[in-house]
C-alpha cells in the first residue's frame, strides 16, 4: 500500500493516497480550514464536485462560515467547542460538543456558523463507493460477503437526520483520525481504516435507536418506531431552541405529541422529562461560553435561556457544585 501526503495548491489542504482492499485508489482530502463561499471567484461548482472524488475531513478553527445550499453525500458532523447550525428537512439543528449529526447521501442542507465565538468544526465526507463498500461488508453475514464480496454502490444506508451523543469509543475513533492525519502516522491506510471504524459507529447508532425505541410504550413496531422518531424531534427542538421560552405546548406542537404524551414517552426513553433535560442542555451550554469566551455572566444567562442571573446560578451550582464564575477562574 502506497502513501503519498502532499500539499495540494494551499496550505490548508492535503491529499492522501491509497488502494483500498478492493484494489481501488482513494484520495483522502484534508482541510484545516473552512471554503468562504463569498470570495471572489470562488467556484461553487468545482468545490462541490470533489465530494463526489474523495473522502474529505474538514477539522476547522472559524469564527464565521456559512453554506446556504448543499447537496452531499453521506457525511458526519461534529463540534469540538462553539456550535454549528444546520437546517435539514426545514428543522434548525444545533450541533454542540458531545452531539453529531449524520446526513445523508443526496441530501439537501444548510449549514451556518454565527459570527462572534469560535468553533471548530470536524467534519467527514465519504465517498460514495467508499461508504458503501463499508456498510456493505459491516451489514451482511460473513458466508454471504463470501459469494457476494463487490457492493451496489447505489445502495447506502439511510440514516436518520436527528442529533445523537458523542460516546467515548467514538470519540477515541476521531482522537486517532485526527492525530493520524496531523502526523501522517501509519500512512492513507491508517486514515483509511479510521474512516472503516467510524461509519462501524455510525451504523452502531442507527442500529442503537432501534433498541432505544423498544422503551417506547406500544404494542406494534411501527408505531414504537415513529414515536421514538417524534421524541427525537422534540429532543431536538431542546438542543436547537434552548435560547428561546420554551414550554410543553411548544414542544409538543412541533413534535406531534399531546402533552401528556410527550412527557410519558420522553421519560420512558430518555430516562428523565423534557424540563429536565432542556435544564440540562442550558446549564452545559453556559460552562462552555464561561470557559471559552469572556462574555459577562448576565449575556450568558440570557443567551442560554434563563429567566434572570439568580436562576442560571442555582441551576449551575446545583450541576457543578460551584458558582459560575469559579468555573472561569478555574479555567484562566
Amino acid at each position: 500500500m502506497k502513501w503519498d501526503v502532499r500539499k495540494f495548491s494551499k496550505k490548508h489542504r492535503r491529499l492522501a493516497f491509497c488502494v483500498n482492499r478492493f484494489g481501488i485508489l482513494t484520495v483522502s482530502m484534508y482541510f484545516t480550514s473552512l471554503p468562504d463561499h463569498a470570495a471572489p471567484g470562488f467556484d461553487e461548482q468545482l468545490h462541490f464536485s470533489k465530494f463526489k472524488k474523495h473522502n474529505i475531513i474538514f477539522n476547522a478553527e472559524s469564527s464565521y462560515g456559512h453554506c446556504d445550499n448543499h447537496v452531499g453525500c453521506l457525511s458526519f458532523k461534529t463540534v469540538l467547542r462553539g456550535e454549528e447550525w444546520y437546517g435539514v428537512n426545514r428543522r434548525r439543528l444545533a450541533i454542540s460538543p458531545g452531539r453529531f449529526l449524520i446526513l445523508n447521501d443526496d441530501q439537501a442542507y444548510s449549514c451556518h456558523i454565527h459570527k462572534g465565538e469560535s468553533t471548530r468544526t470536524l467534519s467527514i465526507f465519504f465517498k460514495k463507493e467508499f461508504a458503501s463498500a463499508v456498510l456493505h461488508d459491516a451489514l451482511q453475514h460473513e458466508e454471504n460477503l463470501l459469494d457476494d464480496p463487490f457492493p451496489n454502490p447505489e445502495k447506502i444506508l439511510e440514516f436518520s437526520p436527528t442529533l445523537h451523543s458523542l460516546e467515548s469509543p467514538l470519540r477515541l475513533q476521531l482522537s486517532g483520525l485526527i492525530s493520524a492525519l496531523e502526523t501522517s502516522e501509519g500512512g492513507a491506510g491508517s486514515i483509511d481504516e479510521h474512516l472503516v471504524f467510524i461509519l462501524h459507529h455510525l451504523i452502531g447508532s442507527h442500529q442503537s435507536a432501534a433498541i432505544h425505541s423498544k422503551n417506547v410504550a406500544a404494542v406494534k413496531p411501527a408505531t414504537r418506531a415513529e414515536l421514538y422518531r417524534r421524541l427525537c424531534v422534540a429532543r431536538d427542538v431542546l438542543h436547537s431552541s434552548y435560547m428561546e421560552k420554551l414550554d410543553l405546548n411548544r414542544i409538543s406542537e412541533v413534535s406531534c405529541l399531546s402533552v401528556p404524551q410527550l412527557i410519558r414517552q420522553f421519560k420512558a426513553v430518555f430516562n428523565t422529562t423534557p424540563h429536565r433535560y432542556l435544564a440540562e442542555v442550558r446549564v452545559r451550554r453556559a460552562a462552555e461560553l464561561l470557559e471559552h469566551t469572556d462574555r459577562p455572566v448576565h449575556e450568558i444567562t440570557w443567551d442560554c435561556g434563563f429567566e434572570n442571573v439568580s436562576s442560571f446560578c442555582r441551576a449551575f451550582k446545583l450541576a457543578y457544585g460551584v458558582q459560575p464564575l469559579h468555573l472561569r477562574k478555574k479555567g484562566a
